[in-house]
């Protein structure tokens, strides 16, 4: 009962003045004596976020191991082994350790987010101790210490300020926040949000400018980024669609392999009376010819190919199983500040008293234009949208500077726009601080929310500027400029500009000024309390990026919904997204309103709303969770520390490799090198190609296993000898099939692949489409090799002889069945479908170089008993082979309608 008082007041202080947290925490404001600090250090701990229990090097290791398909492919293996067939027991062993390695690897990997984030902490802080200031570090502080912030620290503890001095705090890494917060040592409502608890200083968060201090309220794990470090602890990754359908693949390819095997046993020694040994040993072949032992490998390296081709497209893959996820994404949630929009405040409106100009130009780059209507207009023609650049660009402290073709500001990112704003007018940022240098000024400060310079231009007049809010600003002024000249302000007009601004997601900023006599040199506070112009209002937003909403647009067209989350007013995260065309809608919710929504009712709000605005992580992770219940397939994208553990969660986490933080990079799946969105656009079309290539793979492999099995169930049926030993089995499971298949996985993009619905991550990897397929290929693959098997029995051909003329039979069957799979529905009768891909090719040269060394050596045919075959088998070999190819094209004609109808389209508007 005393934890939940205790944590229920935790949660709370940011509702308490500094003397009830004074009170609270038994301390005041020259801090805690040196013995209640050590007191206390025994009560709280160190303040250090605490590292998580993890499992030992060894257990990640076995667990990798944990998979049914893992298990066919050792029993393959032993099988093997047991046949004296080292080389490919070797191989089926080498495939299964390269598996297990890189999941432990990636399992390591990923359990570095939780370090990253530890990291995150303040090493060194400025604290009151008996009295007196002193620096120590940051482990030892306890709830009651008084710490001192300044422009630089980051802060070591969650603090409850009850001093500032101009204190700016920049806590993106939990809100998402784009522009520094202005603290102060107000209390705030009870249901405020993490952005809006301006009289608290998180852990972690870095002090932009000026000073404060404040007393420790929560160290180590209960700070707030200590709580994020907590969730990612607990959140449980889940697995990818293609794992979780390969398991149900591999326990239903077992069970039936083993059930035919018994079957088959109890046919031939009850039917054909055969022994049991002897019924052993065909049993023993059936099981190596339906396992697809080549199949794992094929899959890993068409992901591994995936990896190379998103990465040259600025995607970084982490985790393998990533790039398959990818093309079955079917929500994208994406932050908003860095990701969508550009990270760089940028002032698109410009407010007159006679006119409203827009502004063109995004970001830092000093290249845009001005805008009445659809008119471009010259600044120069406009005396009151210059003089309104001119006072935004003297009354200023950033400055603009380009290094390798990037532009950049020091300073505060609002001062920044209004200085590339000047600079879009047409001045010149050093001469025109030189022509009108400044002689004082009034700082901005949270509490009077605005900033006032002097400046003198070289004739002495005199000119005091003011930039601020409008609040702050209005109360101030008596007139406004119209061009030439000043008249009486109306104040009804201004109101309603700052309204209409702010609906478009913009922050207000209000400039004015005001003349002053020849030879002032300093500025008071009563100069400006009154008797103002007011210039104008500018309106000021982190801009989308272009080549972002062309990408939403592109998802959108793939049946992918985008929702943005983000720790920003609900205003601008709507006017965002309106922008950026993730909704047609205002509405936004708010994380306030996510807390007092059940599981059940989120599930449904998810599927509602595209804007979440003023969340926080517990907000961003649930809606993630929310959306996983409602069955979607999820990639969340993210910089900060605040979305680490949605990042976790998220079926795909996608970080940013600029601006993303170290803790957000380690629990993603994705880096996205340019941090740009549109990249993840690009990542699910070559994630939809992977899956494709992948399906052709499969649905070339099982056919092939599937007619080498029914051969041998054949064989026991009819009771003759086995046409295909499992020695041969085996060359041509792991030597010739997996070479065909390898080529498979370099096949380019499908037209339309945008244009599908994401696929149905619950549905059974093999369809009715690739069941019928399967079956009617291996059918098809055993009446060629049965045929020209007991065909050469016929003729007098000795067994070995038979066997040779089987074996490259199913070989060439495979090549021919090959070049029929590089497009599952259409024709390849065409130059791009027979010669397209030149790694089919290639395969094929090799495959047929093998053959033939495996026919026609010597060594060889000791190894696998086989003989040298004439031109008269092999001219038999090519017809049979001609014919399945024929016949596989005619079944893609009769079927393409069904199968064309199970691949849902997104509709076009």
């Amino acid at each position: 009962m005393d934890t939940q008082k205790s944590d229920q007041k935790s949660s709370l202080w940011h509702t308490h003045n500094p003397q009830d947290t004074f009170t609270e925490l038994d301390t005041s404001n020259d801090g805690l004596t040196h013995q209640d600090a050590i007191k206390r250090q025994q009560q709280y701990g160190p303040n250090r976020i605490p590292e998580p229990p993890r499992r030992s090097a060894w257990m990640r290791l076995l667990s990798q191991f944990h998979n049914v398909l893992i298990y066919v492919l050792l029993v393959a293996g032993v099988v093997t082994a047991l046949l004296d067939h080292m080389v490919d027991a070797w191989v089926i062993a080498a495939v299964v350790v390269i598996n297990a390695l890189v999941g432990f690897v990636q399992e390591g990997k990923a359990e570095k987010a939780i370090d990253a984030v530890r990291k995150m902490l303040s090493r060194q802080a400025t604290v009151t101790r008996d009295g007196h200031r002193t620096q120590m570090d940051a482990e030892v502080l306890v709830p009651g210490d008084v710490v001192f912030v300044q422009s630089g620290d980051r802060v070591p503890a969650d603090l409850h300020l009850f001093w500032v001095k101009d204190l700016r705090i920049e806590e993106a890494v939990l809100t998402g926040e784009s522009v520094p917060v202005d603290k102060n040592t107000t209390p705030v409502d009870k249901d405020a949000a993490l952005g809006d608890r301006c009289n608290i200083a998180f852990s972690g968060t870095l002090v932009t400018y000026g000073q404060g201090l404040g007393v420790v309220i929560e160290t180590g794990a209960k700070t707030e980024i200590g709580r994020i470090s907590a969730m990612l602890a607990q959140v449980t990754q889940l697995t990818t669609p293609l794992t979780r359908q390969l398991d149900i693949f591999a326990r239903w390819l077992t069970g039936i392999i083993l059930a035919i095997a018994a079957l088959t046993v109890v046919f031939g020694v009850y039917v054909h009376g055969f022994t049991l040994d002897e019924m052993f040993m065909a049993a023993v072949g059936l099981a190596v010819a339906a396992i697809p032992e080549g199949l794992p490998a094929v899959i890993t390296i068409a992901l591994a190919i995936g990896v190379q081709r998103m990465a040259n497209r600025h995607a970084i893959i982490r985790r393998l199983p990533a790039v398959e996820t990818l093309g079955s994404v079917s929500v994208i949630c994406s932050d908003k500040t860095g990701t969508l929009t550009r990270n760089e405040m940028t002032v698109t409106t410009v407010v007159t008293a006679d006119r409203t100009v827009d502004v063109t130009g995004v970001g830092y780059n000093p290249h845009g234009s001005f805008m009445l209507g659809e008119e471009d207009i010259d600044p120069n023609d406009y005396p009151a949208l210059r003089k309104l650049c001119l006072a935004g660009l003297l009354c200023n402290d950033a400055s603009l500077h380009e290094t390798d073709d990037e532009w950049h500001i020091v300073g505060d990112p609002t001062e920044g726009a209004l200085t590339v704003l000047g600079v879009k007018a047409g001045f010149d940022a050093v001469k025109t601080h030189l022509e009108r240098p400044r002689d004082d000024l009034i700082p901005f400060e949270s509490q009077h929310r605005f900033m006032a310079t002097l400046h003198h231009d070289h004739d002495g007049n005199g000119m005091i500027y003011v930039k601020g809010a409008i609040e702050a600003i209005l109360p101030r002024c008596d007139h406004q400029w119209t061009g030439d000249q000043d008249k009486g302000l109306d104040r009804d007009f201004w109101k309603a500009q700052q309204r209409r601004i702010a609906r478009r997601g913009q922050r207000t900023l209000a400039i004015a000024c005001i003349p002053t006599e020849n030879g002032r040199r300093s500025l008071r506070f009563d100069e400006i309390e009154s008797g103002l112009i007011l210039l104008g209002v500018v309106g000021i937003i982190d801009p989308p990026r272009q080549e972002a909403i062309e990408a939403v647009k592109q998802c959108h067209q793939a049946g992918i919904s985008v929702k943005m989350i983000t720790g920003d007013h609900s205003e601008t995260a709507a006017a965002i997204a309106n922008q950026m065309g993730i909704t047609t809608s205002r509405d936004a919710i708010t994380g306030s309103e996510l807390e007092r929504m059940s599981d059940e009712e989120l599930q449904q709000a998810v599927l509602t709303y595209d804007v979440f605005a003023r969340a926080s992580p517990e907000h961003k992770l649930r809606i993630v969770t929310a959306l996983q219940a409602q069955e979607k397939v999820v990639a969340m994208t993210g910089d900060g520390v605040n979305d680490a553990p949605a990042l976790k969660r998220a079926d795909v986490g996608v970080a940013m490799g600029i601006k993303g933080t170290e803790a957000a990079k380690e629990a993603a799946e994705m880096v996205l090198a340019d941090d740009n969105f549109a990249s993840i656009a690009h990542a699910v079309e070559e994630g939809r190609t992977v899956f494709d290539n992948i399906k052709k793979s499969i649905l070339f492999i099982l056919p092939t296993n599937g007619g080498e099995a029914l051969t041998v169930m054949a064989a026991i049926a009819l009771g003759t000898m086995l046409p295909v030993t499992a020695a041969q089995i085996l060359w041509v499971n792991m030597i010739t099939a997996v070479t065909l298949a390898l080529s498979l996985t370099f096949e380019p993009t499908e037209s339309g692949v945008m244009h599908r619905m994401p696929r149905n991550t619950r549905a059974p990897i093999l369809s009715r489409f690739m069941t019928w397929r399967i079956v009617f290929v291996s059918l098809l693959m055993v009446a060629g090799t049965f045929g020209l098997f007991l065909w050469e029995m016929d003729a007098g051909s000795s067994l070995e002889y038979s066997r040779t003329v089987a074996v490259n039979t199913l070989v060439m069957l495979e090549v021919v069945y090959l070049v029929n799979t590089r497009y599952l529905n259409e024709s390849v009768l065409s130059r791009e479908g027979l010669f397209g891909n030149r790694y089919v090719l290639m395969a094929i040269a090799l495959v047929l170089f093998f053959q033939l060394i495996f026919t026609y050596t010597p060594l060889m045919q000791t190894f696998f008993r086989v003989e040298s075959i004439d031109m008269a088998s092999w001219t038999r070999i090519v017809l049979v082979a001609l014919v399945v190819f024929i016949l596989v094209e005619l079944e893609k004609k009769v079927m393409r309608p069904f199968t064309r109808a199970q691949i849902p389209q997104v509709e076009q508007s």
